[in-house]
């Protein structure tokens, strides 16, 4: 089993931080582990601009918010495990993982960080009831499909949830020539950011229609519309408030939720509510030497943020490995048989 420093799990924004800044911290050896073929992790989808007016006061699409961070990676020592699959972690800080170049690897650390990001809410998770046609897609598995894979989606499209990630969406799907014809939105007022509302929706003519939602899907090969309706104070739909929109793909933006399969399996805390780990100031878990950050803990609205927590989780980790390293270098001079070293 190979050993090194610092392993980090997730190459995106969060992951991408932190491993630079354990490196800048002193800490040598670190292996950064990404299931993608390329780092960057979503960012490598969001061909919108928007990042890096906190951090960088310039205003950058995420490709190239990530190839800020990606550059110093690849100037840098670190080793980086592309196309490669995490199968396990464990409490004494152990990383099973596999690759198609390597096989199997077993990887010891003196600290993980847990930079695993989020996944999307599912059609199945809010219970929308219908077939299971082609042309239901989360938002951000249809921004994967347009912007890396270049795919057309549909060509009349309805989109359910108003968060960031639903806006640009219905913004890119004019842009490629797609008719949106409408944003449903539960919440009387929408979630996503302002200033995406005006450049998404407004400045493109896009109904948003508040405090309402899809009840049900119709069509069996292929969708071919949607039936949505008002809702309540209690997000009830309202009887006689149907309508049908006739469309031939669904975008779901309804959520995010920490992807923490791997800290579950070994047994670290969770917040029951958000399901993000549960962490204290250092960005350190239950787990002594694992430390998390990014939308694996919280769900954050901005990348410039979960980079700034990455680079704690970093600093952190280095803290950590090097007080770790100094108290095992000073068990020496305790084996007088006056003391024990702790």
């Amino acid at each position: 089993m190979e050993r090194f420093e610092l392993a980090v799990i997730g190459g995106g924004p969060a992951g991408l931080a932190a491993a630079l800044e354990a490196r800048q911290n002193g800490i040598e050896r670190i292996i950064l582990f990404e299931r993608e073929r390329e780092l960057g992790g979503i960012l490598q989808q969001c061909v919108h601009s928007g990042f890096g007016l906190h951090l960088f006061k310039e205003e950058l699409t995420g490709p190239e918010y990530a190839e800020r961070f990606i550059e110093s990676v690849r100037q840098s020592d670190i080793v980086c495990k592309t196309d490669t699959t995490v199968l396990e972690i464990s409490g004494d800080r152990t990383v099973k993982a596999v690759n198609a170049a390597d096989g199997f690897m077993e990887i010891g650390a003196d600290a993980l960080i847990l930079a695993t990001g989020c996944r999307e809410r599912t059609r199945e998770a809010i219970g929308i009831p219908g077939d299971r046609p082609a042309g239901i897609f989360t938002a951000g598995s249809a921004q994967r499909f347009m912007n890396l894979e270049g795919y057309r989606i549909g060509k009349r499209a309805v989109i359910l949830g108003s968060g960031d990630v639903g806006l640009i969406m219905a913004r890119r799907l004019t842009l490629e020539g797609s008719e949106v014809a409408a944003v449903v939105e539960a919440m009387p007022a929408p979630s996503g950011l302002n200033r995406n509302v005006i450049q998404c929706l407004d400045d493109f003519g896009i109904p948003l229609l508040l405090s309402h939602t899809v009840i049900s899907t119709i069509g069996k090969e292929r969708l071919e519309g949607v039936r949505i309706a008002q809702v309540d104070s209690r997000m009830q739909p309202i009887a006689g408030t149907e309508s049908l929109i006739p469309c031939d793909a669904l975008l779901v933006s309804v959520g995010l939720i920490p992807e923490n399969e791997l800290a579950l399996q070994a047994g670290i805390s969770t917040h029951e509510d958000s399901h993000g780990l549960a962490v204290d100031e250092r960005m350190q878990t239950d787990a002594e030497g694992i430390f998390a950050c990014g939308n694996a803990v919280s769900i954050h609205s901005l990348a410039d943020y979960v980079t700034v927590q990455g680079r704690l989780a970093g600093r952190s980790a280095a803290s950590f490995i090097l007080d770790r390293r100094g108290r095992t270098e000073l068990e020496p001079m305790y084996q007088d048989g006056r003391h024990t070293a702790k």
